[in-house]
């Protein structure tokens, strides 16, 4: 926390922490694994700590710290904790000696957790894939919360739509844009395979730049699959051969269902197979071209 280690149960706030009430802040989601020569490796650190930055710039939070610094310290808590694979969060927030909603002169403070974490959406959602409903609630729209941040208060948005899917019976929930096409999950990016080509909605859908979708591009080049960003309607997704979600807690989780209606087969397509084997391989450091993607600890 703000440049030093700090024991768990020491990692505290003041319960008028300015984030805590507004919601203005930003924080990644950053995954650490065990690789095949026996070292941890966390992936695409570089692009998530960028990502940061470039979050806290469209909040207009002066980060208090070099990427460097962060970046060093990402890797510092992983290797003091011992943690052979973890879900790592860095969180810029705005502290407590200030309220109201005029972020100015408000202290910004930075801190970083890592801690054990399991598959997001289930192993049995890896394998089979999961039960998705379309939300009744609309993703934000681009000029209301600036959705190439990924800012803490922006989540309530994926809260709605994650409890209703939950409640409901279903895994996860797909939103709409304002627009009504598809947008992404509560937190996840979507991708449909439909007569052999890949597509994705464009960051205009009001979804975030991940970077596992990101990552999906690079391995559908290197696996010679065709893809494309283009506006998906809803029936659209119905139609797919194939559905799957991606980001950095859900990995690669194929779609099984949406709203009750079955996707191919109803179970874990041939293409997203290829493409989710060939994540886990360079996670697991097996793929000597994405290496680079893999920062060891």
């Amino acid at each position: 926390m703000d440049g030093a280690l700090v024991p768990w149960h020491e990692a505290n706030v003041h319960v008028l922490t300015h984030t805590l009430h507004y919601g203005y802040g930003v924080f990644e989601g950053i995954r650490c694994y065990r690789t095949e020569n026996g070292k941890s490796a966390i992936f695409r650190l570089p692009e998530h700590v960028a990502r940061l930055f470039s979050s806290a710039k469209i909040l207009g939070i002066q980060v208090p710290f070099s990427p460097e610094d962060i970046t060093k310290a990402i890797l510092e808590v992983v290797s003091v904790n011992k943690l052979e694979e973890c879900y790592i969060r860095p969180i810029v927030f705005l502290g407590d000696n200030k309220m109201g909603l005029n972020p100015d002169g408000v202290n910004v403070r930075v801190a970083i957790a890592a801690w054990p974490w399991g598959t997001y959406l289930g192993d049995d959602g890896l394998n089979k894939g999961i039960r998705v409903r379309t939300s009744s609630f609309t993703r934000h729209h681009v000029n209301i919360s600036m959705t190439k941040a990924k800012a803490c208060g922006y989540y309530i948005n994926s809260i709605f739509a994650k409890a209703e899917a939950v409640r409901d019976g279903y895994d996860e929930a797909i939103l709409l844009d304002p627009s009504g096409y598809v947008s992404e999950g509560s937190g996840e990016n979507i991708f449909i395979l439909y007569k052999n080509t890949l597509i994705t909605p464009p960051l205009s859908s009001s979804c975030l730049d991940g970077i596992t979708r990101d990552a999906v591009f690079g391995i559908c080049q290197e696996l010679n699959i065709p893809l494309k960003e283009e506006t998906l309607t809803r029936d659209e997704l119905y139609l797919a051969d194939e559905i799957f979600l991606t980001g950095t807690a859900a990995e690669i989780t194929p779609i099984r269902e949406i709203d009750n209606r079955s996707i191919g087969n109803g179970s874990k397509g041939d293409t997203t197979d290829r493409i989710q084997k060939s994540f886990f391989d360079i996670v697991a450091g097996k793929s000597p071209k994405f290496k680079h993607w893999l920062t060891e600890v």
